[in-house]
């Protein structure tokens, strides 16, 4: 009991490392390797080989296949690509099996110590997330020494020799097996050297070690399946293709797999046969499929079409719940949202100036209605960042959390203003039958094309972070400061001659450039965050040199 008790120990330690393998190298190098996979975009062989690269550092195609999903989502790369990449990414998985396989336990007290001495000393930075990564592949090799020394001890007990005299080879059994604990372990990686231990030891013999391997591969595709079962059908499609590649290449392999065994057994040891099959498997599958991943692709396409967008806009379109367990992947869905919200708000605001015109009554109770929405999807978007782990983030990922909820706030306060405007308008001028004189309405009309000049260039810097624009969006907040007062000014005058339009509407007028104001302060506040980053603002204010820099 003890002997089995320690080998579940030590499998569970081998999980474990391997979880904090791939975590650790996303929280580190997210970014960049979603650059990786996005310079990929030309063609499938660029693509095999990014996917390759990128799964051998996660250690987790189901990681990468996240990333792929979601560049096809976006509609930034064709299915046919992500497919292909993701052939790469079984690659990089299997190579990271045979470097395992070799004696490398000298290496995970050196490899622990260091990580931990890292992650203690610099526990929020990237150092200290590097160490994380150390102390991951520290444990996953001294679990593999673990596992070997276990399963030793446990052949020689008469008890489980006798056991094992009895095992036949059961293909079907196998794939079962292997594919099971695969999505039990989130990792075909872990399996896959677990089985190379226990074959080595003689706890299993090899023509089931090669049924597990099988079986691990096809788990894997099914643990990507699983995921992403919630998310959007164009998610969706890349790993249902994935998997359909997995049981092609089984199908293709199990009257191979004798012969193969056959040829395996004169020249390597169990633990090498083991590796060897899984990275032939990936690297056989690769070379097969990657022709036809364009046919694959229609397949899939037709058998999970994407659906038309429904008609309600307050549904979010991009929070996708598996993007969760990537961190850089679930930031950069929640920006993608917030560009949606603020999408809404554009609609509004634009709506807003026709109501003004028109006294369309009906298009501002539509409008009005749009706030609901923007609510909506603020509340949306807060939820979905509150699953993130923040501890999770790195700095400029944190950062970035930050930027997206004051952003999401903003843009939910502009809806609301908008909605108390419309109202007021339909108050104090629809339903009375006032106009605004001809100046006045010229008046709201430039200040109008000014905030939507503003929310565009808003979206712009939250989007892309450019200190030059949101230096420029900072000073838009004084220099319509100075038009409202200086409108207002010129609306007095106005009264002072009697004007009967100016008078008639005189508060909503006040009132109306004074809300355009306020929707502006929001609208420039969105630049706060990217300046305070670069150094640019003083306590303040924003420092004199850059506003001499911004209007250079």
């Amino acid at each position: 009991m003890k002997l089995l008790l320690n080998l579940l120990a030590a499998i569970a330690l081998l999980v474990w490392g391997t979880y904090l393998v791939r975590t650790g190298i996303l929280r580190v190098f997210g970014a960049s390797l979603r650059s990786v996979l996005a310079g990929s975009l030309g063609s499938r062989p660029a693509a095999l080989v990014a996917g390759l690269g990128v799964t051998a550092l996660v250690q987790s195609g189901t990681a990468t296949g996240l990333i792929v999903s979601s560049f096809v989502g976006q509609g930034l790369m064709p299915l046919g690509t992500a497919l292909a990449a993701m052939l790469g990414a079984d690659m990089g998985s299997a190579l990271m099996a045979v470097v395992f396989s070799f004696d490398l336990s000298w290496l995970s007290p050196l490899l622990i110590f260091i990580g931990v001495v890292l992650f203690i000393s610099r526990k929020s930075s990237t150092v200290g997330r590097f160490g994380r990564v150390l102390i991951g592949l520290g444990l996953m090799l001294l679990a593999l020494r673990l596992i070997g020394e276990t399963t030793t001890l446990m052949v020689q007990s008469p008890v489980v020799k006798a056991l094992l005299s009895t095992l036949s080879s059961d293909l079907l059994l196998e794939l079962t097996v292997g594919a099971t604990l695969a999505v039990v372990a989130y990792s075909s990686l872990a399996i896959v050297l677990l089985t190379a231990t226990l074959a080595v030891s003689g706890a299993i013999p090899l023509e089931v070690a090669m049924g597990l391997v099988l079986g691990a591969n096809l788990g894997s595709g099914l643990l990507g399946v699983i995921v992403t079962a919630r998310s959007p059908a164009e998610v969706r499609q890349v790993l249902v293709g994935n998997l359909v590649f997995k049981l092609m290449g089984v199908l293709l392999a199990m009257p191979l797999l004798g012969a193969w065994l056959r040829e395996l057994r004169q020249h390597v040891d169990p633990a090498s046969a083991v590796v060897l099959t899984h990275l032939a498997f990936n690297v056989g599958l690769a070379v097969l499929m990657v022709g036809i991943t364009p046919l694959v692709a229609r397949w899939v396409a037709r058998a999970l079409p994407v659906p038309q967008r429904a008609a309600r806009p307050g549904r979010p379109h991009h929070l996708d719940p598996s993007a969760l367990a990537t961190p850089s992947l679930a930031i950069s869905c929640a920006a993608r949202e917030a560009l949606h919200q603020a999408d809404v708000v554009e609609t509004m605001l634009q709506g807003m100036l026709r109501v003004i015109k028109d006294d369309d009554a009906r298009l501002a109770e539509e409008l009005r209605k749009m706030d609901d929405t923007v609510d909506e999807l603020y509340s949306a978007i807060k939820y979905y960042l509150t699953k993130i782990s923040r501890e999770a983030l790195g700095e400029e990922e944190s950062r970035r959390w930050t930027d997206i909820i004051s952003f999401t706030i903003n843009m939910e306060q502009i809806g609301d203003i908008i909605e108390r405007v419309l109202l007021d308008i339909e108050d104090k001028k629809i339903s009375r039958g006032r106009n605004f004189s001809d100046a006045g309405m010229a008046e709201i009309c430039e200040l109008h094309a000014r905030l939507v000049d503003n929310l565009r260039l808003g979206m712009s810097v939250f989007l892309n972070g450019s200190e030059r624009d949101a230096r420029k969006l900072l000073q838009e907040k004084a220099r319509f400061r100075d038009l409202e007062r200086a409108y207002a000014a010129t609306h007095l005058e106005r009264l002072s001659g009697k004007t009967l339009q100016s008078i008639e509407t005189s508060s909503l007028h006040l009132d109306l450039i004074s809300e355009l104001k306020r929707i502006n302060s929001h609208l420039c506040s969105i630049a706060y965050p990217i300046l305070d980053s670069a150094g640019a603002l003083a306590p303040n204010r924003l420092r004199g040199s850059a506003v001499a820099d911004g209007g250079a």
